[in-house]
């Protein structure tokens, strides 16, 4: 039996990654960073067959890339997880491994070869469609004229909520993850938070989302209880966790 991970262009490991994407139908957080050459690629095999694939990422996309963010084994040779990721570790030379706690292979691996893990990011799946209304408030398309609060968290988004011809938030969608899905983000001004403005907002952003043809999905820092309440009151829910562990 010869296992072997070797390193690769991203190219060679499309059509695994293919299936690792319709196996694990949620949206993958760190999806662009392969489109935008900030990985490695390593393909792993078996007595010379190609059987899957393992992607290494930098610290936020800086630097070294030490950290096994994806790995995937085609099912019929999933009995050589454990020593494929074995090897795919020592061939990288990677110190950490970070998984969505949603991905349940990779998951189980980092619990495995990992210590000192930790999170810091909730991820939000669509759950319920809510009917959330505030009479006084207008939900549209952000125009050019429109002057806009200075943003401290987020980027100025797409479309704006407007109380009294006033612009107290703005939110939006990126598109970078792997389809269907798209990554919802919004800002209420500080002095209009804790009135409902920001479920109300991610709601009539889930429809816009929809009406894009793309599947609406979120995130937020895990001490970020405001943002947790506002996304699960629009109706999301938690989908899993941002895992990070060092290599024993």
């Amino acid at each position: 039996m010869t296992l072997t991970a070797i390193k690769t262009d991203l190219g060679e490991i499309l059509k695994f990654r293919s299936l690792f994407l319709r196996e694990n139908n949620f949206q993958i957080r760190y999806n662009a960073c392969h489109e935008r050459g900030w990985t490695d690629s390593y393909v792993m095999t078996f007595n010379d067959e190609k059987i899957g694939y393992g992607s290494i990422k930098g610290n936020e996309n800086l630097g070294d890339r030490d950290t096994v963010f994806e790995f995937y084994i085609l099912p019929p040779f999933r009995y050589l997880t454990p020593a494929a990721f074995g090897e795919l570790l020592r061939s990288s030379g990677a110190v950490f491994i970070e998984s969505q706690s949603n991905d349940l292979i990779l998951t189980s691996l980092l619990y495995h070869y990992a210590q000192n893990i930790n999170s810091d990011t909730i991820l939000f799946e669509e759950n319920t469609t809510t009917d959330l209304r505030i009479e006084t408030v207008v939900f549209r398309k952000r125009l050019e004229q429109d002057v806009v609060f200075e943003h401290k968290a987020e980027p100025v988004g797409d479309y704006v909520l407007e109380l009294d011809k006033e612009v107290v938030a703005t939110g939006g969608f990126l598109l970078h993850y792997n389809p269907p899905f798209a990554d919802l983000y919004m800002e209420v001004h500080e002095v209009y938070r804790r009135n409902g403005l920001g479920s109300f907002l991610i709601q009539e952003l889930k429809k816009q989302c929809y009406l894009s043809g793309r599947v609406p999905a979120a995130r937020c820092g895990i001490e970020n209880l405001a943002s947790k309440s506002t996304l699960i009151k629009a109706g999301f829910r938690i989908a899993g966790f941002m895992l990070l562990g060092k290599v024993k």
